[in-house]
């Protein structure tokens, strides 16, 4: 399957290299932009799979511009309304506490620009099928830091967002917030694989989650897993 991707980042000389890695990759790029709210437009023109996206950009940051793309459908008349491109921030800071504003709006994930050009292609493929690319230790400490200390979310707002869950997938949702994968998830409550994988495709479907990136943002947010815990 040919995976289309649209590269954001202000600095030319890093789009032309990601461009060069991606093409050698074996994807396909479909337009670059330099800055947000171009990349807006060319996402809505392209409709592309992925999006690799910088944050720190003028005229409209990387974080505006992801819950722009993931909040609107592709214009593109081929296209079907469901199949909103994939957000994956490209950045220099991967412990910027911005990524975890970026993951809320809607991104699947992120990486360092300093990865191996190897690893750049394999995060595009992976946040494409569906999978979130977070580091868990990483993405752990972002939130945890990003959190107010001694927080109490609004209860009857997450508690009307947590109520479809049976207790079995409240379970499954916080392993997926401690960056288990499905097999893991399975070992740990004793269940196949198979039945994992269908705990969590109904928890996001429940929630309204696009992906695991969102789950893990949920889990945090609603106080299902708390800071330190």
């Amino acid at each position: 399957m040919t995976i289309s991707v649209l590269v954001v980042d202000d600095q030319p000389l890093v789009r032309h290299a990601v461009r060069d890695i991606l093409v050698d990759g074996g994807l396909v790029v479909v337009g670059e932009a330099s800055n947000g709210r171009d990349a807006v437009r060319a996402a809505a023109e392209t409709a592309p799979d992925v999006v690799l996206m910088d944050i720190r950009m003028p005229e409209l940051d990387g974080i505006a511009a992801t819950a722009l793309i993931c909040a609107d459908p592709p214009a593109s008349a081929d296209a079907h309304a469901s199949n909103r491109p994939r957000v994956l921030i490209l950045t220099t800071f991967e412990e910027d506490e911005n990524v975890v504003a970026a993951l809320r709006a809607g991104a699947s994930g992120f990486i360092g620009k300093g990865a191996e050009p190897e690893e750049i292609v394999r995060a595009v493929r992976t946040v494409h099928r569906g999978d979130a690319l977070l580091s868990s230790s990483a993405t752990r400490s972002l939130i945890e830091r990003s959190l107010r200390p001694g927080a109490v979310p609004p209860s009857e707002r997450w508690e009307a967002v947590l109520a479809p869950l049976t207790p079995r997938e409240r379970e499954a949702l916080q392993l997926v917030a401690e960056g288990l994968t499905n097999h893991d998830i399975a070992a740990r409550l004793t269940i196949s694989p198979h039945t994992a994988k269908t705990h969590v495709n109904r928890i996001m479907a429940k929630v309204a989650a696009r992906d695991r990136a969102q789950l893990v943002i949920l889990a945090y947010e609603s106080g299902l897993v708390t800071p330190g815990g």
